[in-house]
């Protein structure tokens, strides 16, 4: 199931073609949206788009963990984790897409 990867710049060529706005313009408006998700999370705010989804930060506490390979004890370090919870609208469009393909 190899499929292309959205990018920047073709999320900035759908506003251009959309809204009518310049290339430029476009471009800076895709960057300045991505910022204020950015800087939202990294804050530690949560942040919900409507009918698509909700971005979380969770911290997660020290634990223990081990090496596959050789069994050795390892500490996992405390951090921060970004948590994406799909809304039910995008879950439903997703799957409704998989019924028509045959994609299981």
């Amino acid at each position: 199931m190899a499929g292309k990867t959205v990018t920047r710049a073709d999320l900035s060529e759908a506003v251009y073609q959309a809204v009518g706005l310049s290339r430029t313009e476009s471009a800076e408006l895709v960057e300045r949206v991505l910022e204020i998700v950015s800087e939202a999370l990294v804050d530690g705010q949560n942040v919900k788009l409507s009918s698509f989804g909700s971005f979380q930060v969770r911290s997660k506490s020290e634990r223990v963990g081990r090496n596959p390979k050789t069994g050795e004890e390892v500490p996992i370090l405390p951090r921060r984790v970004l948590v994406f919870k799909p809304s039910n609208v995008l879950k439903a469009q997703i799957n409704k897409s998989m019924v028509g393909s045959g994609i299981k």
